[in-house]
């Protein structure tokens, strides 16, 4: 595990030198990524809150820094926000970071992006509010993007797993 963090620490000092020559959406998806892994590894609170910090504010900035950039890097862009604030409210439990995550997706459930609807959901369970948790699954469920085992990596989900609706919604999907 050290030398996997030595590996982002030096990647995040390479990224950063090339972004003081020219940034880019791509580019600031990766500087926050990188530092969205180092809080997964690591095992302080401080230094975790510190690379969300961080990450936060890269994706922000690249979401309104460019007015032209493809769609695609733009949902990227708003995930990878999602799901940064997702890790603060697993690290601090405070739901007002599940509701952030809400307001940055929600505006992009028109492109029926899979991933929109499963952290949409997420979201919602973490605040106990099942019937739209229940909503934006059933939407994920009727994507493309539908993984089973990817659902499955959400231990939010697990509270659902005896409904009637989520195993008919997995057997919907397995047939």
């Amino acid at each position: 595990m050290r030398d996997n963090a030595k590996q982002i620490i030096e990647r995040i000092g390479e990224t950063d030198q090339l972004f003081l020559q020219e940034n880019t959406p791509e580019l600031a998806l990766e500087r926050a990524d990188l530092r969205l892994q180092l809080v997964k590894i690591s095992h302080h609170r401080q230094e975790q809150i510190h690379f969300l910090q961080e990450g936060i504010v890269l994706l922000e900035q690249a979401r309104i820094e460019y007015a032209e950039m493809p769609m695609r890097t733009y949902i990227n862009l708003s995930l990878h926000l999602a799901k940064a604030y997702m890790m603060y409210f697993d690290i601090t439990k405070e739901e007002r970071f599940a509701l952030i995550t809400k307001q940055i997706l929600k505006p992009l459930t028109c492109h029926d992006h899979g991933e929109v609807f499963l952290m949409l959901a997420s979201a919602c369970a973490t605040k106990n509010e099942t019937a739209l948790a229940r909503h934006w699954l059933k939407k994920y469920s009727k994507t493309s993007d539908f993984d089973l085992n990817h659902l499955h990596e959400y231990a939010i989900f697990d509270q659902f797993k005896t409904e009637a609706w989520f195993m008919e919604m997995i057997k919907a999907k397995l047939n």
